[in-house]
């Protein structure tokens, strides 16, 4: 089975809103699996497994200080993403841009009209 791409696993991994708490929680600093479990109504083995998915994406990273193993946010694969969606924003701005120019224009057309 192939692996997917880095882009592609990091938008399956963000599909999931539980990941995406997760994700935000780390955001704050280091956590615990049992501590990211603590908001969640599901086992430790469930948030185990969406840690997995994250890790595989390369979303966050696991540690190991003497007993605690805490997960931290690795946030280089959410910084491609977001340029990757950026590139789609600017298109979608200039889009809207130009078609309100091109409304302004027809408006100030059908005010010369009335006059």
């Amino acid at each position: 089975m192939t692996q997917p791409d880095p882009l592609s696993a990091t938008f399956n991994a963000l599909a999931d809103p539980t990941r995406r708490a997760i994700l935000a929680r780390l955001a704050s600093g280091a956590a615990s699996v049992t501590e990211l479990a603590e908001p969640f109504a599901m086992s430790l083995p469930a948030v185990s497994k969406h840690l997995k998915v994250l890790e595989r994406a390369g979303l966050i990273a696991r540690g190991r200080q003497a007993q605690w193993r805490p997960c931290r946010l690795a946030p280089e694969p959410l910084k491609q993403a977001a340029g990757w969606l950026e590139d789609y924003r600017r298109f979608w701005d200039e889009s809207l841009d130009r078609l309100a120019d091109y409304l302004g224009q027809l408006q100030e057309r059908e005010s010369g009209d009335d006059g």
